[in-house]
Formats: C-alpha cells, sequence, structure tokens
C-alpha cells in the first residue's frame, strides 16, 4: 500500500462498479429527502453536459454530498444578498465541476433559474463553462486555472482576519465567516497551491476549511501515473489540520469532519475525501471517461435508472427538493438581519469606524485622502520612481486604513513598506504590512482574494521580471474587473549588472496586451505620485504600477506640463518652439532622455514635440479630440522609445515613424555601458531622430 493514496487500483470500469448503497426509491423522511437531494445534482450534472456536449459531469457527481452537507448545513449565506459582508466564502478551486455550484445556488434560492442549467456552457448564459465572479450570483470568485482558487481562498482568509480585527469589538463579532473551499489533485499538482497553502500554515489562518476531491482520477487516467505523494503529511508539514473521510458518501463522516475542521481555530483545515468520479454511472464510475467529457446519452440513462429516476426525462427536479432547498437558502435572510441589528447597535457605539467600514465597503474614499499627496521639485535629487512610490505609499497610508500589502521577500528593494504601521502575523491580525514570501505566483493570486473582499485595497510587489509568475492572476484579475494594485519595480536594463536574467525586455508588452488592464509606467517623481492617485481611484480592473531601480531628474513643474495630466495616459510635455516637425515619446526613465534629445534638435533648428505617455489605457479612454491634440494625424514623423521590446508601439509612431527599443536581451554590466551599447544616449535619439525628416 503506497502512503497516503491506499490500495493500488485498476481503473477498469468493473473496479468500485456499485458501492452505491442510497440508489433505490425511498419514502420522503428527512433522511430520504436529503439524498433524493444528492441524486438530484447529480442528475442535474449529468444532463447539463450531456445537452451542452461538453464540461466534466463525474466530479460533480461524486461531490453532491459534499455540496449537500455545505449548502445544508454549514455554509452561511443569504441568497436574496449575495454579497452581505458576513457571509462564509465559497471556492470551487476545481471549477471544471462548476455544475456542482450552479445546482445548489439554483436549489438555495440564488437568482439562477432551471433554464439557466439547462443553458450550461451557452452564449449569454450565467452558467459558464467554469464559475465565473461577476456573472452568476452566488460565485465569489472565478477559478479557471487549477491552484488559483486554492490559492484566492488564503487572500480571502487574510482579508477576514484583518477586517475583524479592525473592526470586531467585544460583543461586536461583525467579521467571524469562514472560507470554505473543495479542491481536486489537479489544483495540489500546481505549484501556486503549494505557496499559498505554506504561507496559509504559517499565518495560522484557522478560518479556512477545504475539502480536498480525493478521487485519483485525472484527464489522462489514474493520478498513479504522476502523483502519489502522502498528501496528509505534506499538509501536516505546511501546519494544516488534517482530517480523512475514506467514503465521499459518508454525510455523517463528512458532517463530523466540518464541525471538528470549524472547532480548530489555529490552524487552516483540509479534509480529505475518497470519492468516486462519475458515482452512479455504471460504466464510467473511477474512470476518466466520466471526467472531461458527457458521459453519452445512454449511459446518462443508465445513471438515471440507478438513482431510480425516469430516464426519459431530463432535468428533473422534485418539488420536495426544490422546497427543501429553499427552506435552507431562507434561513440567511434571518442571519443577515441577525447581523444587520448587530451592525446597527455596532453604529451607535463605534460610529467612526462604522462610517469608515461602510465607506469603504461601498468602494468609496474617504473625503480628501489624496491631500498628502506630495509634489516634488525639479531641484530635488534625483529619485528612482521606486523610490517616490514609497514616499507616496507613506504619505497616504494614514488617510486610506484600508490600503494594505506588502511583497514578496523584497520590501526594501520595492520600497513597499509602510513604515509607521505593523506587519500582519499571527499575533497582529490588524497590521498592514504583508509579507508574501517568495511566493510571486500565490501574492498575486492572494491579492485577488483581498480585492475581491469589499472594503480593502489590496497591493502587492516584486521585480518586473517576476511578473511572469503571476500572469495568471493578472489575468484573472482583468476578467473579473477587480482591482488590485501590483507595483513591479526594476523595470529595464537600467537596473544594470544583474544581467540578462533579471533585465525585463518583453514583459511591459505581455502585460500590455492583456484585456482591461491599466499598465502605468511613470517618468519622475510626480508623474509616480499621480499614478498612485490613479491606482487608488481606478474601478474595474488591475493596476499595474512599473517603477525603477535607477535615479531619475525631477521634471521641473514650473518649466514642463504638470504631471496632473498622467490621467489622460499621454500628454504634451514639453511643446515645439513652432510646428513641430517631429514628436519624441515615451514612458518611465526614457522621458528624462528625449527632453535632453529634444533640446539639442531644437537647437539644429528641429522643432521637436515632447509627450510622455505612462499608460496606454489611459490615453485609450480619452476622446478623438484630445488624441488628435496629442498626435496630430498630419504630424507623422514620430520616434517612441521605450528600454523594452517595440512590440505594439507601430500604433502610435505611424508607417512614417521609428521605434528605438530592445530587441534582444540585456547584458551584465553598469547602467550608463548598456545605455551606450543598447543606442539610449541623446545622441543616438538624435540621430534616429534625424533620419526620420
Amino acid at each position: 500500500m503506497e502512503a497516503g493514496r491506499g490500495p493500488k487500483r485498476t481503473t477498469t470500469t468493473n473496479t468500485i462498479k456499485y458501492n452505491l448503497t442510497t440508489s433505490t426509491k425511498m419514502e420522503t423522511t428527512t433522511q430520504d429527502i436529503e439524498q433524493l437531494g444528492i441524486n438530484t445534482v447529480r442528475i442535474l450534472s449529468a444532463d447539463a453536459v450531456q445537452k451542452a456536449n461538453s464540461g466534466h459531469p463525474g466530479t460533480p457527481m461524486a461531490l453532491a454530498p459534499i455540496g449537500h452537507i455545505l449548502w445544508s448545513e454549514y455554509l452561511k449565506y443569504n441568497p436574496k444578498n449575495p454579497n452581505w459582508a458576513n457571509r462564509d466564502r465559497f471556492i470551487l478551486s476545481n471549477g471544471h465541476a462548476c455544475m456542482l455550484q450552479y445546482s445548489f445556488l439554483y436549489l438555495t434560492g440564488y437568482d439562477i433559474s432551471l433554464d439557466d442549467i439547462k443553458n450550461f456552457r451557452q452564449m449569454n448564459s450565467k452558467t459558464a463553462g467554469h464559475p465565473e465572479y461577476g456573472l452568476a450570483p452566488g460565485i465569489d470568485v472565478t477559478t479557471g486555472p487549477l491552484g488559483q482558487g486554492f490559492a484566492n481562498g488564503v487572500g480571502f482568509a487574510i482579508a477576514q482576519k484583518h477586517l475583524a480585527a479592525r473592526y470586531n469589538k467585544p460583543g461586536f463579532d461583525l467579521f467571524d465567516y469562514k472560507i470554505y473551499a473543495i479542491c481536486s489533485d489537479g489544483d495540489l499538482m500546481e505549484g501556486v497551491a503549494s505557496e499559498a497553502a505554506s504561507i496559509a500554515g504559517h499565518l495560522e489562518l484557522g478560518n479556512l476549511i477545504y475539502l480536498y476531491d480525493d478521487n485519483h482520477i485525472s484527464i489522462e487516467g489514474d493520478t498513479d501515473i504522476t502523483f502519489n505523494e502522502d498528501v496528509a503529511k505534506r499538509f501536516e508539514a505546511y501546519g494544516w489540520h488534517v482530517q480523512t473521510v475514506d467514503d465521499g458518501n459518508d454525510l455523517k463522516a463528512i458532517t463530523n469532519a466540518i464541525r471538528n475542521a470549524k472547532i480548530e481555530i489555529s490552524k487552516p483545515s483540509i479534509i480529505k475525501v475518497r470519492t468516486q468520479i462519475g458515482y452512479g454511472s455504471p460504466n464510467k464510475v473511477n474512470t476518466a471517461g466520466a471526467h472531461g467529457s458527457p458521459l453519452g446519452a445512454d449511459e446518462v440513462k443508465l445513471v438515471k435508472e440507478f438513482f431510480g429516476f425516469d430516464p426519459e426525462k431530463s432535468f428533473v427536479v422534485p418539488d420536495d427538493v426544490l422546497k427543501y432547498y429553499h427552506e435552507k437558502g431562507a434561513r440567511g435572510a434571518d442571519l443577515e438581519a441577525k447581523w444587520n441589528d448587530l451592525f446597527k447597535a455596532y453604529k451607535e457605539k463605534f460610529p467612526e469606524l462604522a462610517a469608515e467600514f461602510e465607506l469603504a465597503f461601498k468602494g468609496e474614499l474617504p473625503k480628501n485622502w489624496d491631500a498628502k499627496l506630495p509634489v516634488f521639485k525639479g531641484s530635488d535629487p534625483k529619485m528612482a520612481t521606486r523610490q517616490a512610490s514609497g514616499k507616496v505609499l507613506n504619505a497616504i497610508a494614514a488617510s486610506l486604513p484600508n490600503l494594505i500589502g506588502g511583497s514578496a521577500d523584497l520590501a526594501p528593494s520595492t520600497d513597499t513598506n509602510l513604515k509607521e504601521f505593523t506587519s500582519f502575523t499571527p499575533e497582529q491580525r490588524d497590521g498592514r504590512n504583508f509579507h508574501f514570501g517568495i511566493r510571486e505566483h500565490s501574492m498575486g493570486s492572494i491579492l485577488n482574494g483581498m480585492a475581491l473582499t469589499n472594503g480593502l485595497i489590496p497591493f502587492g510587489a516584486t521585480f518586473l521580471m517576476f511578473s511572469e509568475y503571476m500572469r495568471p492572476p493578472i489575468r484573472l484579475a482583468a476578467i473579473m474587473k477587480i482591482r488590485p494594485i501590483f507595483i513591479y519595480t526594476h523595470d529595464s536594463i537600467g537596473l544594470g549588472e544583474d544581467g540578462t536574467t533579471h533585465q525585463p525586455i518583453e514583459q511591459l508588452a505581455a502585460l500590455r496586451v492583456i484585456p482591461n488592464i491599466t499598465l502605468i509606467r511613470p517618468a519622475d517623481a510626480n508623474e509616480t505620485a499621480q499614478a498612485w492617485r490613479v491606482a487608488i481611484e481606478h474601478k474595474g480592473g488591475p493596476v499595474i504600477l512599473i517603477f525603477t531601480r535607477q535615479g531619475l531628474p525631477i521634471l521641473d513643474q514650473d518649466k514642463y506640463t504638470k504631471a496632473t495630466e498622467l490621467e489622460k495616459g499621454a500628454y504634451i510635455l514639453s511643446e515645439a518652439s513652432k510646428t513641430p516637425d517631429l514628436i519624441l515619446i515615451a514612458t518611465g526613465s526614457e522621458v528624462s532622455l528625449i527632453l535632453e534629445a529634444q533640446a539639442k534638435l531644437e537647437a539644429d533648428g528641429v522643432s521637436t514635440r515632447v509627450v510622455s505617455m505612462p499608460s496606454w489605457e489611459l490615453f485609450e479612454k480619452q476622446d478623438a479630440a484630445y488624441k488628435e491634440k496629442v498626435f496630430p494625424k498630419a504630424h507623422k514623423k514620430r520616434l517612441a522609445v521605450e528600454m523594452a521590446s517595440p512590440m505594439g508601439w507601430h500604433k502610435y509612431v505611424t508607417d512614417e515613424g521609428d521605434i528605438l527599443g530592445m530587441t534582444t536581451f540585456g547584458e551584465s554590466a553598469p547602467a550608463e555601458e548598456l545605455y551606450k551599447h543598447f543606442g539610449f544616449t541623446v545622441d543616438n535619439v538624435v540621430k534616429k531622430a534625424k533620419a526620420l525628416l
């Protein structure tokens, strides 16, 4: 017997073919209505996948008992207000099993109809192929790539602990909700889950209760071909509370395990539940054939016969089942009403804290929160934009009590430490500085979980090169239209001697192609302050702030256009002496370079406009008249300068322009030598500009 896996099995259709002890028709006792409800979910799942001719029927069929226990006994929710602040959060990390979630949302009274179930995976349906936040009520997070939901849950848990520490008072446990999740073998194989499990154990997040669907099956077959580790011992090593349920149909054992997990408040909990994928399918139970494709019309009929349903009817929901689950869901209204009474009393006793939370929960900002945004002088010494960012963060932190975040073990390098505030630890839950460790992938996913908690503005920082580890959570944040703030420093070859492995070349282009992100690369300290203003006020998608390691001159706001124009994405920083012969465009550190080139070109009689373009996305939101003002169609001689891949710049330089960018990796050398080697000098900019004329 292999450790943690039980006896080796042969995955034939006859293996554990009928361990189905509750398949006969029954009188409607309490116990029987539960089993009828469970079987209804199984058949709804099989029917929906079969009608769509696409999907994953076997896992929701296996998980139906777990779903029943959660939605009927343990989850605290109100279908009439899916956004109740103190509801329990539920995450289906193995999102391909979403028919489980859709079925219970429909049955318990959320705004999902039987027609929505019938339209599973169809255009404009609420019931997408994986759960999508904002598309269907009751979906707390979009889970697609495996492992993401697992890590999102850690962010939810951190957020709950932080809210409780800030707002709960003796006799007023406003925030005591739990985070429940179901995860799979696939989730646990993905590296992001390991990162998240490690930090959850370290932080002693006892509000996490995960149920691990141990069905031994993945797309290629039995998981023994790739995954035979002792999961229980692995999570014990992470510092989790671990339990095992040997039979996924044992309602009593599942109930007891969840009860034990709720009692354990000093450790996150994982319950390893041995399930049978495709449970109820005579020919596909415990096989990969029940995983990623419909069972087939004939097999679905056999499933219905097995559970005592009419094989010729589809999408059948017995009236008793619908009534039973509606009553379970209706309890939530009373739970929320009691909470509302508690909050009303809280407001009378703690009016300032209550007002603070209500404002943050609605996504609004304190009045004059930006009054302390610093303004830097052109006479000040050079300053890296990462350093300017640190100054801005610390200037506004006191005005924004819900602004929290940290870095992937790089706070000194990214300047993201909030100096007047403590760290979030198992002992100090109200700390606002987070130490994610060297875990960029899970940091992004954790930030998403925090951003999905109304009332918080989370940020996380690392080097731009390591944004590669974070692309899945960035993309999911964009899909969900939520606003974590991703901070990336060391943004170009300007970081110098660390060389090719750390010098980002393709990362700006790779991030800009993600729909619904807002990327801002400020040119100096004042643009950095304005970038933070835009990021804090932004709604509807993630903001990515890009900062330098190297010092940059602070652009004199008495000489050049004010940095407040950054909100438009691109603006005329320095106008030509007369009608422009040429337009120079740059972002970030390269803006000061083209300003120097402008002076030389003007001295040589070339009338030159300088445009600072910190954000393509913000510029694209401007009207046609403003775009024409900055980039007149008649002025096609344009040179864009950016120490990164030139991909995408052609849209702004036109076919008569040029781009000075990076088409190779960098080198290991001091920054000034690299600038000269790759042509990012005043003389080379002037040379390329004149070549256009």
